[in-house]
């Protein structure tokens, strides 16, 4: 692998060093850039040392020599480790004033970053929102960790270890029986708006849906992953697409397209509020409740399995069921038009627990999974995804 690696400021940046000789170490050849904020904390000699490579951190000697385009075309993958808080805003709003930002706006190649701030930045809705920007655009996030601090505090901003980064680098770029293949994963529950405070929404966590995606873009798989509010961490070397809606869901699966592959693990809202009044709606004292009228939101699966010109070579539903699941879920193969079912019974604690037990529905018949970690679940699955597709 080529990587560009993108040194910015932060007192953290001296675990950039580890993550270079660890990715030298499996073979890769790294051309790092400096910023001059992060050159208050690592000097061009460390990194030219252990890099092997010489070290870039002038925009104006870039162009007068290679070129910031040829720069930013050479590589495989960009890393950005440490990412600080002016640089992800910088990238965010398509600056280009000096070589590290110029290049990242730049680059064709894929871009993973490890946020690194103080927990107070890390909060600020700016970054939140810059961070939000950043996915939907296709960045990759790693991190960042909850821990201690340079200063007297902790809290969630620390850098990923490099091992962690370095792991999500290999998931980003993994040379598996997937690789070179597209897959769509939908995960989390929909939330339907009442009005500006209240919403509809089904009982998950996410865990199997993020699980499946990061078990596919372990064996090399290009992952989307479109995801409902969730308190879950972007699972390495994923493309995360967050929504809140059915109807956004939807969209954004859309525009994913074209796949080989989508699995549709999503807990979606059957119904939505016909609308939703933009300012909340007030208990009157004595009256009744008010009616809520429902209408039916887009059935994602069924959309995308019976695509006129982008439907994926082979489409997994999932059936959530409380009662005659291998019933439910073989009918709903036929009426979604889809390849597999994963069938599951959630009338224990499935939803949000942390082991499941499936049924397996495709033409072929039903295969009954034992009860196993979630994670294991995910790696049967793609496991056969990649038998299927192979």
């Amino acid at each position: 692998m080529k990587i560009l690696l993108v040194v910015s400021g932060s007192v953290a940046a001296y675990k950039a060093l580890e993550l270079v000789r660890l990715l030298r170490k499996q073979g890769a050849e790294v051309t790092p850039i400096l910023t001059a904020g992060g050159a208050r904390f690592v000097t061009k000699e460390a990194l030219a040392g252990i890099s092997g490579a010489r070290v870039h951190d002038d925009l104006w000697a870039a162009e007068a020599e290679i070129g910031h385009i040829r720069l930013a075309r050479w590589p495989d993958l960009v890393v950005v480790a440490p990412a600080s808080a002016s640089l992800l805003a910088r990238m965010a709003q398509g600056l280009a004033d000096d070589l590290a930002a110029t290049v990242l706006l730049a680059t064709r190649a894929p871009v993973l970053v490890a946020p690194a701030m103080n927990p107070a930045m890390w909060a600020h809705p700016a970054t939140v929102e810059n961070l939000r920007l950043l996915r939907a655009r296709g960045v990759a996030v790693v991190g960042p960790e909850d821990g201690p601090m340079a200063e007297p505090e902790s809290g969630p901003g620390r850098l990923a270890e490099p091992a962690t980064i370095l792991a999500a680098i290999n998931a980003l770029m993994a040379q598996g029986p997937l690789a070179g293949r597209h897959v769509i994963v939908t995960s989390g529950p929909t939330q339907e708006a009442i009005d500006p405070v209240r919403y509809i929404a089904n009982r998950s966590s996410g865990r199997q849906g993020h699980a499946i995606a990061a078990a596919l873009a372990a064996l090399g798989a290009r992952v989307t992953l479109v995801s409902g509010p969730v308190a879950l961490a972007d699972p390495p070397g994923v493309t995360v697409r967050p929504v809140e809606s059915a109807r956004d869901m939807l969209a954004a699966v859309e525009a994913a397209l074209p796949a080989e592959v989508a699995v549709f693990c999503a807990a979606v809202a059957d119904f939505r509020p016909e609308a939703a009044p933009t300012q909340k709606i007030k208990k009157q004292p004595g009256a009744p409740p008010p009616e809520l009228h429902l209408v039916l939101n887009p059935d994602i699966l069924a959309t995308v399995a019976q695509h006129a010109t982008q439907r994926p070579r082979l489409v997994i539903g999932f059936a959530a069921e409380t009662e005659n699941l291998v019933e439910h879920a073989t009918a709903k193969r036929t009426r979604k038009g889809c390849d597999w079912i994963v069938a599951n019974d959630v009338s224990g604690d499935v939803m949000g627990g942390a082991e499941n037990a499936v049924h397996l529905v495709t033409a072929s018949g039903v295969e009954e999974w034992p009860l196993m970690p979630k994670d294991e679940v995910a790696r049967r699955l793609a496991a056969r995804i990649a038998e299927t597709l192979a």
